[in-house]
């Protein structure tokens, strides 16, 4: 069996990672891609109370359940289907719902700490930093968090100088120096073309 070609994408909360992964499952067909998205690997916080759970820092790479996600891109290379969790953030625990992923020529790991892990980068074939101005990505996560989560703005912006800035400086911004390929001002055409040329060239 021909190894997947796995293709990290990290960058900051906000900074159009999952733009990038759409556009990038788009071209390359759906049929050919399996997507692993790390917001899902929170960790399941079911036995805690909501007041409790609201105190968890999402933002910290404690926050994720590394060994299933780390389980999982073994599986899916090992040519094995995994049901990927759904995570329920209005609630802030993991939702009784699964997404069934099946092995394909392609992996995508998306998230904001999809760089962090030494061994998950070793087994990347291609490792993006999606690169955004900062006032970018706060407004972006505001009307997502507002919109798609139930927050309210004070609360956006609470936890965003509490936990999603400085996080973002200590732990977030240093894995570009990992990257293949940094994607300035975000997801942008050009760049994206490139890379799907040469995913295209190494799996047809």
């Amino acid at each position: 069996m021909t190894p997947p070609f796995i293709i990290g994408i990290a960058g900051g909360s906000g900074s159009g990672k999952t733009t990038v992964t759409r556009k990038l499952v788009e071209t390359i067909g759906s049929d050919k891609a399996a997507v692993i998205v790390q917001d899902n690997y929170y960790r399941d916080q079911a036995a805690l109370t909501l007041e409790q759970r609201r105190l968890t820092n999402y933002d910290h790479p404690h926050a994720f359940d590394w060994p299933l996600l780390m389980q999982h891109i073994d599986d899916l290379k090992n040519g094995v289907p995994v049901d990927m969790p759904v995570y329920d953030f209005a609630n802030d625990t993991r939702s009784e719902r699964t997404i069934t992923l099946v092995p394909s020529p392609v992996i995508l790991i998306e998230g904001f700490y999809s760089l962090y892990d030494a061994a998950i980068r070793d087994a990347m074939s291609l490792k993006i930093f999606v690169d955004t101005d900062a006032d970018v990505r706060f407004i972006r996560r505001l009307q997502r968090d507002i919109a798609q989560r139930g927050r309210s703005m004070q609360s956006v912006i609470d936890q965003y100088m509490a936990t999603v800035r400085p996080m973002h400086n200590q732990f977030i911004e240093p894995t570009k120096r990992f990257a293949d390929v940094i994607l300035p001002h975000g997801c942008n055409d050009p760049a994206v073309d490139m890379i799907t040329a040469r995913i295209e060239s190494l799996i047809i």
